[in-house]
């Protein structure tokens, strides 16, 4: 029987109002790769904040054994000091920095105080080597892609002599090619006896790498798996997840489209600091009312920088060609014109660009639209806690009260939030990147069924997705964009992933 490299006994933590785990039982084996697994404000993140010491012994209770021994962590360093080291949803590197520095950041490579530049190179060039990353030490953080930095991110990790690897959501940002080497890289690390937690929502990811898996819901342990003995699949995941069968994962709708709502034609956009390059290149597509249309294509493609320099030139210099609402010619150069004339976006950066994360949720729901809930030039705040005490509800927000902070609630409740603002913002035309990232498959469906909603409401709702499945399963109309240009336009019940992903890479 394999060694217990990990067991969390009854672990309890409570936010103001919110019990976020309650009595949870996780045991690790050493050398596997474990999956986490739960919706959005399951306690996932929690759990493994509190086992790496990001939230301190003393704030929780119930006991930590790592390789036998009792633990009770006062900060990171004190698990880092053990071996134990978590990355983040959200990177912790330094953009103008080097990869070397960052990889030593804190853990310097000195000799009498004095920075040993040799040494750090060279122990940088080995970590890079172990990752599979080509890049020179020297290079800094803010050239390369998400995909790039996630490895870096592990790179630091193997330098600190990593026992336990604690990755939450690592592909989440990622394109199919990066994720695949990020779960060949953990499959390799686990032939040298590297013990991996991965909290992710993408089943079929866990079902390739991982091999076990506990399933948190509420805060609260339901289950853990052993992938070989219990035969484990997806919908038996989702109902331990949700508490339900998830029996379709996308809602049925009965289009009723009408009429074309919005047209973009000949849109070309140059890159804001590299004056020369398009990065969308003369692009045409329409939307009708009721119709729920996909923009499918890799990271990379223009698909995003075509959104944000549609919404209020928010994106991009040098910006030609048209936009037409209704058949009359629109001209949004602002982000203010843009919802003026009907038009929202809803971005795939949540955190950055889509909610005030110091602010509330009462705040961030009505901010696009405060003339509605004002008189004259003040804000009516009996009205406003009415307007969002119903999109709390019809949106099922899971918080202790409006105004809570939205920096505190879990990735799909902000991402329930962003949604509510823009739709309280009245638009026509919807703009949805990315709309459900890093988010699991019981908050997904409740997104598909608002996004269902809009468009029986007859309004214009376009996607942006890197997951196929999910364009598959929800467009009436699918746009393939690569290399800045629409490279074909195909029906959604024509549509399937060879078609699209011969469009992609621009075949016939």
């Amino acid at each position: 029987m394999a060694n217990i490299i990990l067991e969390m006994r009854n672990i309890t933590k409570t936010f103001p109002g919110v019990k976020a785990l309650d009595n949870v039982n996780l045991k690790v084996k050493e050398g596997e790769i474990h999956a986490l697994c739960g919706e959005n404000g399951a306690g996932k993140s929690t759990l493994m904040k509190v086992l790496s010491g990001v939230y301190p012994y003393g704030t929780y209770t119930g006991d930590i054994f790592f390789k036998g021994q009792k633990c009770e962590f006062k900060d990171i360093k004190q698990s880092e000091n053990l071996g134990i080291v978590i990355i983040h949803q959200e990177l912790a590197l330094i953009p103008y920095l080097s990869i070397a520095e960052n990889i030593f950041l804190g853990n310097e490579q000195a000799n009498r105080g004095i920075i040993d530049w040799n040494a750090t190179t060279n122990h940088t060039k080995e970590l890079l080597k172990k990752v599979g990353l080509k890049e020179l030490p020297n290079t800094l953080i803010t050239t390369l892609g998400v995909g790039k930095q996630q490895l870096v991110e592990i790179a630091k990790a193997l330098s600190k002599e990593v026992k336990l690897l604690i990755l939450d959501e690592p592909t989440a940002a990622l394109n199919e090619d990066d994720s695949e080497n990020l779960l060949n890289l953990l499959l390799e690390f686990k032939k040298q006896g590297i013990t991996s937690i991965l909290i992710s929502h993408k089943l079929n990811e866990i079902s390739k790498v991982a091999d076990s898996i506990t399933i948190l819901r509420d805060g609260s342990t339901i289950e853990t798996l052993d992938m070989k003995k219990d035969h484990v699949t997806e919908d038996r995941i989702i109902k331990g997840m949700v508490g339900r069968d998830l029996v379709n994962r996308y809602p049925k709708r009965e289009s009723k489209i009408g009429d074309i709502i919005f047209e973009v034609k000949d849109w070309t956009v140059y890159h804001p600091l590299q004056d020369e390059r398009k990065v969308v290149d003369n692009v045409s597509f329409n939307v009708r009312r009721g119709e729920v249309v996909g923009i499918a294509g890799l990271m990379g493609a223009g698909r995003t920088e075509l959104a944000m320099s549609i919404f209020g030139r928010s994106y991009g210099k040098k910006i030609s060609g048209k936009l037409f609402k209704e058949g009359k010619e629109i001209h949004p150069t602002t982000v203010n014109k843009a919802i003026d004339n009907g038009i929202a976006y809803v971005t795939e950066d949540r955190k950055e660009y889509g909610l005030v994360l110091m602010d509330d949720i009462k705040r961030n729901t009505t901010l696009a639209n405060l003339k509605k809930v004002s008189k004259g030039l003040v804000v009516d705040e009996n009205e406003e806690i009415l307007e969002v005490e119903k999109f709390r509800q019809k949106m099922n927000i899971k918080c202790s009260s409006i105004l809570q902070k939205t920096g505190n609630l879990s990735g799909g409740n902000q991402q329930k939030v962003v949604l509510s603002k823009w739709i309280f913002a009245e638009p026509d035309i919807l703009i949805l990147d990315e709309p459900t990232r890093g988010i699991d498959v019981g908050a997904k469906y409740e997104i598909y069924t608002i996004i269902n909603q809009l468009a029986s409401e007859g309004k214009g709702v376009l996607i942006i997705s890197s997951e196929l499945p999910e364009i598959l399963g929800m467009c009436d109309r699918i746009y393939v964009m690569s290399e800045g240009k629409i490279t074909g336009e195909l029906k959604g019940d024509e549509a399937t992933q060879e078609k699209i992903m011969k469009l992609v890479i621009n075949q016939d």
